[in-house]
């Protein structure tokens, strides 16, 4: 049957070799596990699961609001269909130093390849509003070295995001960063950097393979994979474009069918009920089932 044919292990350890690699891994944000299959078959590097997508699709906004079983969950439903490997959102570890350590462990067992923990106090905020609050920089040394202890795979990434920058300024955030990675981390998400010079900065200072965010209609201006390879950054991230562009024209197609009265003006942005079927694996679900229901035992058995 049609499903990832690597294991999570295989996974995590191509994932630390792509980041040791020096190139620049180009990561859009699932919105479901369906739209990680066409992120495989489109030739990016790697999928992500971002907090605010799975807050959004559940209706909810991106305040800490969620748990982090829902979010093994849709871990585990993603992981399933995709030989990519996978780096998902775990806000500050959903409490206490002890939860960021079941949430590694969780995460362990949802078949990821990597984690980011960030500084902010739980609950969080998204990284681009105003009004965040910044965890002490020693208690999210202790939420790292917790998460470090409970990892069982140490291929398994787990990456620091500081959101330091606009509410401690950047000088901060770099120092915090050195700090998370003297406490474990693999790497560095430095959230809602303001420039290209910035950028350039955090790399000059931090040794680990850092994540540029290029969220839309945020603080950080969307640098092309050109800029971001020249900057020496190993992931460029898009976490929730997928979503926007889902999203837009899920809302144009219903006002076109509220005003029209027909969707056949929509047909030709649709996708097809044959491409469809081709990535969900139609034929070789048919293959397989046609392979056990047509089995027989051979006589005298």
């Amino acid at each position: 049957m049609p499903h990832t044919r690597t294991t999570p292990a295989e996974r995590r350890r191509a994932f630390r070799e792509q980041l040791a690699s020096g190139r620049l891994l180009r990561v859009p944000g699932a919105i479901n596990p369906l739209s990680a299959r066409l992120i495989q078959d489109t030739g990016f590097d790697a999928v992500y699961l971002s907090g605010a997508v799975l807050a959004a699709d559940l209706g909810l906004p991106d305040i800490g609001l969620t748990t982090s079983v829902e979010v093994a969950g849709r871990a585990q439903q993603t992981t399933r269909v995709t030989d990519l490997p996978v780096l998902v959102d775990a806000d500050t570890g959903f409490g206490e130093p002890l939860n960021a350590a079941r949430t590694v462990q969780l995460m362990e067992d949802a078949g990821l390849a990597g984690l980011h923990l960030e500084d902010q106090v739980n609950p969080k905020r998204c990284g681009h509003l105003d009004g965040k609050t910044i965890t002490p920089r020693a208690e999210m040394v202790r939420r790292l070295r917790a998460a470090v202890d409970a990892r069982r795979d140490p291929d398994f990434v787990l990456m620091a995001r500081t959101d330091a920058r606009s509410v401690e300024g950047l000088r901060a955030a770099i120092d915090r960063a050195r700090a998370y990675v003297d406490a474990g981390a693999d790497a560095i998400f430095p959230e809602a950097l303001a420039d290209p010079s910035e950028y350039e900065a955090f790399r000059a200072a931090i040794d680990v393979p850092l994540l540029a965010n290029l969220t839309e209609f945020g603080r950080t201006p969307l640098l092309d994979v050109a800029t971001l390879e020249s900057l020496g950054y190993n992931i460029a991230l898009y976490p929730v474009t997928l979503l926007r562009l889902a999203l837009g024209a899920v809302e144009d197609g219903l006002r076109t069918l509220a005003r029209e009265g027909t969707q056949e003006s929509l047909l030709p942005r649709m996708q097809t009920r044959s491409r469809l079927y081709e990535l969900l694996g139609y034929d070789a679900y048919a293959t397989f089932d046609s392979s056990v229901h047509t089995f027989t035992l051979p006589p005298g058995t």
